[in-house]
């Protein structure tokens, strides 16, 4: 964070290069006094930034502390919701949600759970549009728009 008096440690995350398990990130800090500004969510998009950069899939390191957890599932709600919302009615499905975003499918599927947008139906997982969730998710985001980074303004290659 930028001030007048200089620049403050906001946080941190460790990424993950070699993961079997395609974790993406193993550890990652909001510093308390910074807790509840959207930093947090700041850093877990760009941890997925990294990975689309890599063209690779990725989730954090399990398990996920409490608050772990709570951000990470809001993150991957709001960016579900997001993609969602912008099909407008049209069919998606995870593999490209996943691809679009590099979040593991598994986590994906988790999340759409957890909002009860999902069904395991003929031995396929189906979208359940919930119009009302996705409505409200639109004026929250129009009202409080989510805060990421430019992709073009990384200047990083992976290894």
């Amino acid at each position: 964070e930028w001030t007048d008096t200089g620049a403050h440690l906001i946080g941190y995350f460790s990424k993950e290069k070699e993961s079997f398990l395609n974790y993406n990130v193993s550890c990652i800090l909001t510093m308390p006094h910074q807790q509840r500004k959207g930093y947090g969510s700041l850093m877990i998009d760009f941890s997925y930034l990294l990975s689309r950069k890599e063209n690779k899939i990725g989730s954090p390191e399990k398990p996920l502390s409490d608050l772990g957890l709570l951000s990470y599932r809001e993150y991957w709600k709001d960016v579900c919701l997001d993609i969602i919302s912008s099909h407008k009615g049209k069919t998606i499905s995870i593999k490209k949600i996943s691809d679009d975003t590099s979040i593991n499918p598994y986590d994906i599927i988790s999340t759409l759970q957890s909002l009860n947008m999902i069904k395991y139906w003929r031995g396929k997982h189906v979208l359940l549009p919930q119009p009302e969730l996705i409505e409200a998710h639109r004026k929250r985001r129009s009202q409080y728009p989510r805060v990421v980074i430019d992709p073009r303004a990384l200047r990083w290659a992976p290894p």
